[in-house]
């Protein structure tokens, strides 16, 4: 069953000041999807999630929320729209306490009273991730990296995404780690939030979303189910290395 497009992206160009880096993408992710982005360093994965969340602008093409031209729309006009992105290097406020970055997460929730609806979705951040709830009064600073990864993703979800993008939530993490991020991005599927990943780890990836595209220089080369860019024998000699033999380690 096909579902409802959720984003989409046509024809679009964008970069930094005159340097274009996404030539011409079309993308579209559909309503509860899970769908990966691979490729290259330098491919242009990291600036489509920044162009889709308003951090850069399009120079030509179109970005569709719910059919709603979005492009070059501020951040936060999109935090409220329901999109948020967990960024590289999660960027918290290290000084702050893991509650106080949590609940700065919450800042485009509307009304003025929000006490109970941010004490809610703190206890659904402890529920992901459990450890955050013994880290509540710790600096964001002194925790560990894959606790501040969990502490960016549980940021993120502070503002009640619909539509949650992560760059590379896996880089640098130990495996025990790793698969306790994507435990919790598996909840958060079953629950109806639609997502959008960059991964490094191409076979990680694939094995978690249920549709990918490969980018190239800054265009989309290749998309498909995962199961079919896993059996693709050019996507497992250039992306997935040393994990293209059946059975080779994790």
């Amino acid at each position: 069953m096909s579902r409802a497009a959720m984003l989409e992206l046509a024809d679009v160009h964008a970069g930094y000041g005159r340097i274009e880096v996404l030539h011409g993408v079309d993308l579209t992710v559909g309503e509860g999807e899970f769908v990966t982005l691979i490729g290259a360093n330098g491919a242009g994965k990291s600036t489509l999630l920044k162009t889709v969340v308003g951090l850069i602008a399009p120079m030509q093409g179109t970005v569709a929320l719910h059919g709603v031209p979005i492009g070059g729309m501020r951040p936060e006009r999109l935090v409220r729209r329901g999109i948020a992105l967990v960024p590289e290097g999660r960027l918290l406020f290290g000084p702050m306490t893991v509650r106080g970055n949590l609940e700065l997460g919450a800042y485009a929730l509307p009304g003025r009273d929000k006490t109970a609806r941010v004490a809610t979705l703190i206890a659904r951040v402890h529920e992901l991730f459990p450890v955050l709830s013994e880290r509540s009064d710790q600096p964001a600073e002194t925790l560990s990296g894959g606790e501040q990864q969990m502490l960016a993703v549980g940021r993120a979800l502070m503002s009640e995404p619909r539509l949650l993008l992560l760059d590379e939530p896996s880089l640098g993490l130990a495996p025990k780690v790793i698969a306790e991020i994507f435990s919790a991005l598996e909840v958060l599927r079953k629950d109806g939030v639609t997502i959008l990943l960059v991964e490094q780890d191409a076979r990680l990836a694939l094995k978690h979303a249920d549709r990918g595209s490969v980018m190239r220089t800054g265009s989309v080369a290749l998309e498909g189910t995962s199961a079919e860019l896993l059996a693709d024998e050019s996507v497992r000699k250039i992306y997935l290395g040393t994990w293209q033999t059946e059975g080779s380690g994790s």
